[in-house]
This record gives C-alpha cells, structure tokens and sequence, in this order.
C-alpha cells in the first residue's frame, strides 16, 4: 500500500511539486514552521473571567524598563567611571556551535555583540572597547582599544569561526597585559561571553584572578550554558556580575546592563584632573600620514593641538605625545550620567478620575492621545516636577536618549 502510493505521488507530477513547496529541509510542514518559530502560546495569559487574552506587551515592556529605572535611580548619587576601558572578550570555541540560540549561539553572541558596541558608545562616549576572541585553547587579540564602533563591528564580523576549547585564563592574561597600562583614572572593565562549560588553561587560573584583582580589573561573565564555579569566583572576586542567559531576550538584557557606566571602584572615586585636547578637523584635501595606522591620508581626520599629528577618529590618546583627544559633544552627552533625570511617576487608574488628571487628554511629549479606543484613559505616566503627562513610549524616550523632561525644559525661564 505504502509503495503504490508512493508510485502515484511520482506520477502525479504538480502533487509532488506541491509537496516540495510545503516541506522544508528540516521536515516539518508550513503550518508547523509557523508555530515553531512564533511560539505563539506563550503569547496568551488567563485574565480574572479565566478567558485567555493576549499579553499586553508593551505595557510588560515599559514594567521591565520601571524596575530597571528604579534600580538604576537607588545608585544615582554614587559615583561613576564615564572613562571606561573595556574589553568584550567572546567565546569562539566549538560549543559556540550549538544551536539551541538560532540559528546557533555564535551568530546570536555576534549579533547582540554589535548591538551593544552601538549603545556602549552612545552611553560613554569618552569610553573606549576591545574585542578578545578564544578558539583552539588561544585568546587572540581581535581589535585594540579604540573608539569607533564600525571598526570593531567590521573585525569582529569577519572572524566568526568556531574551533577547539575555550582558555579562560589566556584571554584573562591577555586583556590584563592591555588593561595594565590604562592610566588611574580609566576605568578596568572586562565583560566575557562565555559558551563553554569548561576551560582548559595552561597554569593556575586562581593567580590570574588575583593579578586582575591587584590591578583593579572588573570582570563579568555572562554564560550560555549552566553556571560554572570558576566564572562565579573571578566575578565575586573582581566586584563583577555573572548571569546565565536564558533565552535570546534575555541575553541581549544581560549584555545591554553593561552598557551604562557602572559605579567607580574606592580606590579610583577621587577627584584628579584629566589633560584633554580638542583637536581641529583637517582641511579637506590636505594630505597627511596617519599617526594610527602609519599610511598617508586625504582629508579625513583631526588634528592634535599640541604635537599636531594626525589621527583618525575621537576619543583616543595621540600616538605621539599621549594627549586624551575629545571634542565637546562627547563631554556634554556625558552629562546626563552625572545628573540623571528623575524617574516618572506613573498615574495609576484610581487617579485617573481626580479632576487635575481629567483636563489630561494629550501626552505633553508626542501630543497623541492619551485614551484608548473605547474612550478610558491608558496607563501613563507623569513628571513629578513639571506634572506633565507623557505616554509611555515618551517615557522611554526621555530617559533613555533625551535625558532632559520636555515639560521642564518648556517652563524654565530664559
């Protein structure tokens, strides 16, 4: 029976197209794909009536970005490192194979990598990144400590190649070697995303934590795979974090925490000066050798205001006389971690009668409508100051990249 079906699927020539056209390589059926990738039961939860309902996801969004915002708020006055030093040290060894992240856990560590280069320097843009790879028992160095996104981005896209075992303590060596010579008032910083469940090092791991530790290097870990003993010690030992990734949403969380600049260590909260220069751009045409990568270039470039030597991209420290070149616009979005703006507050539904809160129908920021269609009020949210209402998208946005409250801003005197 099973044959002379068979024989009749081949005969019938359009029905077995259709088949190829309904089944994928890996074997399932088009309306199995769809439920295979969306998942879309975890998308329901049980309401007070036991009904079945689709999650609000934008209000658990903004309830995830509150409790962050609280957190972050408790430890405002504590002092920070807005000069950061920080190596991103990734694991490329075999178990970075694994597809239980898709389409396998290199890709998914590569392409949260590059979102967090991206908001890493948006956040501190006097800070500078590294990027450390380990594969075949060897921690390579993959780009320097430097200040432009794309380059580091460019290197690591080009070297995504999975072998051997990972080396927890060569690539600890190896960024501690680079970090050892940042100046006091930088900030150590290490963060490694690590797939393996075990290291294979060739001496005693526990002195490289120690020699990290003397030389004031946090170092956090972010794993993959089940918590390892060893990533917990270096992490208690160096004042780091170290978190288990449960999911793809979950991992780019873990790896976003990193992004804002944690507190400063006791031994760097002092006050001390810091030589800078505010180098000029380079006339367009001019041709010069550039001090970063020793070729002769067009145009492009700044000017160091005391050796006048040309380099490519701000922040960085000239090659020759060793000056810290910023420009303004890097100090002043750097402000905004010293005074950050006080959380909102959200107006719950019992408020939302009170006659103050009746005369709100527009959000202050966005000035769309703060009613839902069936004409009640949506959650939303109010300065504590000024007492303008804002929608929670706009609440994100102020926080997050404004960093100044439209409505105060509105009513302060000129």
């Amino acid at each position: 029976m099973n044959n002379g079906g068979k024989r009749r699927l081949r005969e019938n020539g359009d029905r077995g197209d259709d088949d190829d056209d309904d089944m994928e390589e890996d074997g399932l059926e088009a309306w199995e794909r769809t439920y295979a990738d969306e998942r879309s039961w975890e998308a329901l939860q049980e309401d007070e009536s036991g009904f079945l309902r689709p999650i609000d996801n934008k209000a658990v969004h903004h309830a995830q970005y509150r409790r962050r915002l609280q957190s972050l708020s408790a430890t405002a006055r504590i002092q920070k490192g807005l000069i950061r030093f920080l190596f991103v040290v990734v694991d490329l060894s075999k178990a970075a194979a694994e597809m239980d992240y898709r389409p396998s856990r290199m890709v998914m560590i590569a392409k949260q990598v590059e979102a967090f280069i991206r908001e890493f320097f948006d956040q501190n843009p006097l800070s500078q990144i590294g990027l450390v790879t380990i594969k075949d028992g060897v921690a390579h160095s993959l780009t320097e400590l430097g200040g432009s996104p794309e380059s580091h981005i460019k290197a690591l896209m080009g070297k995504l190649e999975c072998s051997g075992d990972g080396s927890l303590q060569n690539a600890l060596e190896l960024v501690q070697g680079y970090l050892d010579q940042i100046p006091s008032y930088g900030h150590r910083e290490v963060l490694i995303l690590y797939s393996a469940l075990s290291t294979c090092d060739p001496g005693d791991i526990m002195q490289t934590i120690q020699k990290c530790k003397k030389s004031k290097i946090r170092c956090s870990v972010i794993g993959l795979s089940a918590e390892m003993y060893i990533c917990k010690h270096l992490c208690q030992e160096t004042g780091g974090s170290y978190s288990i990734a449960l999911d793809e949403a979950h991992l780019k969380d873990l790896i976003l925490e990193h992004a804002p600049p944690p507190p400063a260590i006791a031994e760097f909260a002092v006050a001390n000066l810091i030589k800078m220069g505010f180098p000029q751009r380079a006339a367009e045409g001019s041709i010069s050798i550039c001090s970063c990568h020793k070729e002769a270039k067009i145009g492009e470039g700044y000017i160091c205001p005391r050796c006048k030597a040309r380099v490519c991209e701000l922040p960085t420290e000239c090659r020759v006389c060793g000056l810290t070149l910023v420009s303004s616009p890097h100090l002043a979005r750097s402000y905004h971690h010293l005074f950050p703006i006080a959380p909102f507050d959200e107006v719950p539904p019992s408020r939302q009668f009170e006659p103050h809160h009746r005369l709100q129908k527009t959000c202050f920021g966005c000035q769309q409508s703060l009613r839902n269609p069936s004409n009640k009020f949506s959650l939303y949210v109010e300065c504590p100051k000024c007492k303008q209402p804002f929608c929670l998208d706009c609440d994100i946005y102020i926080h997050e990249s404004l960093h100044n409250c439209p409505g105060c801003e509105s009513f302060r005197p000129s």
